[in-house]
């Protein structure tokens, strides 16, 4: 019998500005206008047991990259009560750096990632500058010591973490990319990650420009449809500002976190 978790969006780093034409590979049609981006990472809890999905990037990858951190991750995970050693599940999504960075701060976790995504982020397509540009080999070269130390699961497809929380690989973004749903008290939710960006993207059925297989990230986005019984309501993208906007904050000492598992404040409307 699945368990039934909360799941919490904890926002640790600075809405980046950006416009629509940088958010969409078909954008001649679409009016340019503001369409900014943020950064998430997922807290899973049920009971005592708690899963992080994906672990941000850290202050040397915020000063490398321009971006502007708020707070670590695992500080805001702290500040909500949460130590990076109470997290014995980390499912890292896929390796880019704002997905894979801090992960030497997670003592006690098993780090679950799909074997598409270790041979890609390891392999001659990081030969590449236009395909390696957005993973930190700082992050991915932890990922391998891991793997040395027995730290590492690797999972082909579908695989279930634990009761009520399942990965399924849908590629697109990255080749390795997987997907997360999770049982709730409002149904099963599906944390798409980087598998889309925006809601919008689905709604207009236009992929996010970072992109490595197009007809892969339009499958998965099927796929996430089907997972969450065609209710955009119960699907989180990767790095959409409405999430911060569509469901309530939590109580957690001044960080940016968001109850995603109570019914959202606004609806989003359907899929495309």
């Amino acid at each position: 019998m699945a368990d039934i978790w909360e799941v919490y969006a904890v926002r640790y780093a600075e809405t980046l500005t950006r416009t629509t034409r940088d958010n969409f590979i078909a954008w001649q049609d679409i009016h340019d206008a503001p369409m900014p981006l943020d950064y998430f990472v997922w807290l899973l809890r049920c009971g005592n047991k708690h899963i992080l999905v994906d672990t941000g990037f850290n202050e040397a990858a915020a000063a490398a990259r321009k971006r502007k951190l708020i707070i670590n991750p695992v500080d805001a995970l702290a500040k909500f009560g949460v130590s990076a050693d109470a997290i014995g599940d980390v499912i890292v999504t896929h390796f880019h750096y704002d997905h894979a960075g801090n992960v030497d701060r997670f003592p006690a976790a098993k780090f679950h990632v799909q074997d598409r995504e270790m041979s890609y982020a390891t392999g001659r397509c990081m030969c590449e500058r236009v395909l390696s540009a957005p993973f930190a080999v700082e992050d991915v070269t932890q990922i391998v010591r891991h793997v040395f130390a027995g730290r590492v699961c690797f999972h082909d497809g579908h695989d279930v973490i634990a009761p009520g929380v399942d990965v399924y690989r849908t590629g697109g973004h990255s080749d390795g990319l997987q997907i997360v749903t999770v049982e709730t008290q409002r149904g099963r939710l599906v944390i798409a990650g980087d598998a889309a960006h925006f809601y919008a993207n689905m709604q207009r059925n236009n992929p996010f420009p970072i992109v490595v297989n197009v007809p892969e990230m339009l499958a998965g986005w099927r796929l996430i449809e089907k997972l969450s019984d065609g209710d955009l309501n119960r699907v989180i993208p990767g790095h959409d500002p409405l999430v911060s906007r569509s469901f309530a904050p939590v109580p957690a000492g001044g960080v940016d976190v968001f109850a995603l598992h109570e019914n959202p404040i606004h609806s989003q409307g359907g899929f495309n």
